[in-house]
């Protein structure tokens, strides 16, 4: 194990906060988020997992998502996490979170401090391998241009870090575990907060 990597407490006093992995899918939100939370201490949440039948049948024929079937979506999304986060002071989920909207949306919805980070990276020939090699997924690689399309830039006044995606699994948990633990050793700020600030 990396010596850079670390366990942050979360004292029982501590507000509750919550942490959202997103990208494009084949960036390796699962992956990384499942780590951050065994690190962490607390649950992880597969954003997939909160799809409706509808939405799986949808993106199995090849047609992507609109926002009419992704709001209630991302609403599931924010209610098991502030549940979790509720318990065990944190939790971790993945979700695309591809639009400002969509991220918007979730902040509120979640009801304390939300943190993203974003796994980016340049190589759509990488992402594609990895859908490919996928095993068990209903989301067929043929979606991923349209993720690409969607994806909107995160703003500067997200509360969110961007990591590379192509980087090591371990490395990246280490390069996010220090950056959540120096955005939760300062005052709690919601979404609302950091409009404001804005």
């Amino acid at each position: 194990m990396p010596p850079s990597f670390q366990t942050i407490p979360n004292p029982a006093d501590a507000p509750p906060y919550a942490i959202i992995v997103m990208g494009v899918s084949g960036s390796g939100k699962s992956t990384l988020g499942a780590e951050l939370a065994r690190h962490l201490r607390c649950d992880f949440l597969e954003g997939d997992d909160f799809h409706s039948a509808d939405s799986v049948a949808k993106m199995r024929s090849g047609h992507p998502l609109d926002d009419q079937d992704r709001w209630p979506w991302l609403d599931r999304i924010a209610a098991g996490l502030h549940d979790a986060a509720l318990m065990d002071g944190t939790a971790v989920a993945a979700c695309s979170a591809l639009k400002r909207a969509y991220r918007d949306r979730l902040a509120d919805a979640v009801g304390m401090p939300l943190l993203f980070v974003f796994l980016d990276t340049k190589d759509s020939g990488e992402l594609a391998r990895r859908l490919v090699h996928r095993a068990d997924h209903y989301m067929p690689a043929s979606l991923l241009a349209s993720q690409l399309d969607t994806l909107e830039e995160l703003g500067p006044d997200e509360r969110a870090v961007t990591l590379d995606a192509e980087h090591a699994p371990d490395r990246l948990c280490a390069e996010a575990l220090a950056w959540i633990g120096r955005e939760m050793s300062g005052p709690a700020e919601t979404a609302e907060d950091a409009r404001r600030r804005s």
